[in-house]
């Protein structure tokens, strides 16, 4: 401090400080006007262009090659100084980290503009919710890789050993790898499940005993609600390694549905059921146009009726049976048409 000058601070005259100052504000402004004036060219160019890409590259792009631009011009605006070769060199590196930082934002904000204008457009058009929740884990892996390469070259300009602090970093990744293999593994499952398709929301499947209609695909576990309602939570690693029944996918689930009637039915009760059958099930949504109807049996205890209908694919397997069943009921029962079960009659004879 006791060598300090206001004439030469730091050894540089006034002078030269006040010259670099100047240079810095014209830089500053300078790649301000470069770049408006680039904008200006390149936007009327981008709206003579179908693609969304060019006027996403302009708003995202804007300000960091603005910075780009002013820190470049700083950066040379400081030489003038000639603060000698162990001071340029501190300065050097610091602009450095600083310049490629802004390069870094750039290329991640590209990466950001290249998602929305080719796989986003992409992702709407497909049905599976799963695409949708990767999409925002590629935005995080692609950008953090970016600014992982702009700190590792970052840190050896600076002369930091990068070997030694990547070994580092590559003994903690194998023991923290070690520790989430399970996580590992649901996220491979996840990936299966988006590349192969098996299922899709809606679908019901079957897998390691469960049975039920997948609610939500995440990227570690796949919710089901099973038949009787309860909400499942599988791992999306049981996925790779267990075979999946897609129940949804049968080109028609085939319903055979057999009622008895009890035997003091009459022909006109028959044909009335037989009737009824027919324009229950050929009433409801989710169903084919053949159905068949007869009178195939005359059983034990009852007079059967037998109805074959198909449920269309993606349709609600159990919601149409159960909606058919309960119409039957009440419109059986309105008719007055019996439904029969096991009987025995015994007949006693008396001694006169």
């Amino acid at each position: 401090m006791g060598n300090f000058s206001w004439q030469e601070p730091f050894g540089i005259a006034l002078l030269d400080w006040g010259i670099t100052a100047g240079l810095i504000i014209v830089s500053i402004i300078g790649a301000k006007v470069i770049f408006c004036l680039l904008s200006k060219v390149v936007s009327k160019l981008a709206k003579k262009t179908k693609s969304q890409l060019d006027d996403l590259l302009i708003d995202l792009l804007e300000k960091p090659i603005a910075y780009i631009l002013g820190s470049v011009g700083i950066w040379k605006s400081i030489d003038w100084l000639q603060l000698g070769e162990t001071g340029q060199g501190r300065i050097d590196k610091i602009l450095f980290i600083v310049l490629l930082g802004f390069i870094a934002w750039a290329i991640t904000r590209t990466i950001e503009a290249l998602i929305e204008s080719y796989l986003v457009p992409i992702i709407e058009k497909t049905e599976s919710d799963l695409d949708d929740q990767l999409i925002p884990i590629l935005r995080k892996v692609l950008k953090s890789t970016v600014w992982i390469l702009a700190i590792i070259i970052g840190l050896n300009n600076a002369g930091y050993d990068v070997g030694a602090i990547v070994a580092g970093l590559g003994i903690g990744g194998l023991a923290l790898a070690l520790a989430a293999q399970d996580s590992v593994k649901n996220l491979f499952g996840g990936f299966t499940i988006f590349v192969d398709k098996p299922f899709k929301v809606k679908d019901r499947i079957k897998i390691s005993g469960f049975d039920g209609a997948v609610e939500e695909i995440g990227i570690r576990s796949t919710r089901i609600r099973t038949l009787d309602g309860r909400m499942v939570t599988i791992p999306n690693s049981k996925f790779s390694e267990s075979a999946i029944e897609n129940i949804s996918s049968e080109p028609s689930r085939k319903v055979v549905l057999n009622l008895g009637l009890t035997y003091d039915t009459d022909s006109n009760g028959i044909k009335k059921g037989m009737e009824l059958l027919k324009q229950i099930v050929s009433s409801k949504n989710g169903v084919d146009n053949n159905v068949v109807v007869g009178f195939n049996a005359f059983n034990e205890s009852a007079l059967n009726i037998i109805c074959v209908y198909f449920i269309s694919p993606g349709a609600d397997i159990l919601g149409v049976q159960t909606e058919i069943n309960l119409e039957i009921l009440e419109n059986f029962s309105n008719a007055k048409l019996d439904f029969a079960f096991p009987t025995q009659t015994l007949f006693i004879e008396k001694d006169d």
